[in-house]
């Protein structure tokens, strides 16, 4: 069984916190490791549960705005939100990438971990995440599953459960020339994308004017 948005947002959600827990963590450290933003707001893309917010928000004093075009998921995430004790800092809403309910320039960091999977017009959501990015700001977008040692625990994981993950079974494909192609028709020029043993990622830097 694949994970997909197909699924029922409880069952998508107990999975995103049952096994990609650890995974989650491991990224937020690879976020602030990376792009050495730990001030202003960030905005979650595809947040599902909010987890990755959370965990970033956990290491630095970003303030976030968690998107996903589920509102039940939103609902959701809110909920993760009050759990994890930052209703403060870390509000859910309804949106879509490509179409972002946020003002120009409004943000210093855009998260994402799996939902450019699910983008139906890459060009038009890296248009709106360059537009929503303030001067000197950066998007750090993709999939992976952290740190070796967690990823090789998910794995595991996954296996036991019998799902897989979109890609999993088609290594070969990993969509950095597709991805490439996109940011250059939606002329974002500084940018870049790499894969390593932490996964595929998209990082996107606004320059200063």
């Amino acid at each position: 069984m694949t994970v997909n948005m197909n699924m029922n947002a409880p069952e998508f959600d107990r999975i995103a916190r049952e096994i990609f827990g650890p995974v989650y963590i491991s990224i937020a450290g690879q976020i602030k490791a990376k792009t050495c933003i730990t001030k202003g707001v960030c905005l979650d893309l595809g947040t599902g549960g909010g987890y990755l917010g959370i965990a970033l928000a956990r290491i630095t004093d970003l303030d976030f705005y968690l998107l996903d075009s589920s509102r039940e998921m939103v609902e959701i995430a809110r909920c993760n939100i009050i759990d994890a004790g930052l209703t403060g800092r870390l509000h859910a809403i309804h949106g879509d990438v490509h179409d972002i309910p946020l003002a120009e320039s409004s943000v210093e960091l855009v998260i994402s971990r799996g939902s450019i999977f699910f983008w139906k017009d890459k060009v038009k959501a890296f248009r709106e995440i360059y537009r929503v990015l303030a001067p000197g700001g950066v998007a750090y977008i993709g999939g992976g599953l952290g740190a070796r040692e967690v990823r090789q625990q998910v794995m595991e994981k996954m296996k036991q459960a019998s799902r897989t993950l979109p890609g999993m079974n088609n290594k070969k494909n990993d969509h950095q020339a597709e991805y490439r192609e996109a940011l250059q028709k939606a002329c974002i020029v500084d940018s870049s994308v790499t894969r390593s043993e932490v996964g595929l990622w998209i990082e996107i830097r606004k320059q200063n004017s």
